[in-house]
């Protein structure tokens, strides 16, 4: 194969284009795992503000894992999510409070 096989080869497979994401359909379960420092009352900080973004949250779902040194948790929960904008405020307010380090 010559050289300008190739590059016509490399140019063919370089112009595809990206596939569209995935979309979600609302209102859904939707998983969500918070990341910060390990405190006491870290749960209960991130349990305050989902609770506020989903009135029928149900803190009894959370589950806290600590990182391996103890350094930070990750809380995980589920709530229901109604719409893009629901989503968006709830991780402007977790960042906001200064304690999250990430929302996955």
């Amino acid at each position: 194969m010559s050289d300008r096989n190739l590059r016509d080869l490399r140019r063919a497979t370089s112009t595809k284009t990206p596939e569209a994401p995935a979309t979600i359909t609302f209102p859904c379960d939707y998983p969500i795992k918070v990341v910060g420092d390990a405190a006491e009352d870290f749960a209960a900080m991130v349990c305050q503000v989902v609770s506020r973004h989903d009135s029928e949250f149900d803190a009894t779902t959370l589950e806290v894992v600590e990182s391996r040194n103890a350094r930070f948790q990750s809380v995980r929960l589920t709530m229901r999510a109604t719409g893009e904008a629901q989503l968006k405020a709830l991780f402007v307010e977790l960042k906001a409070t200064g304690r999250v380090h990430m929302v996955v």
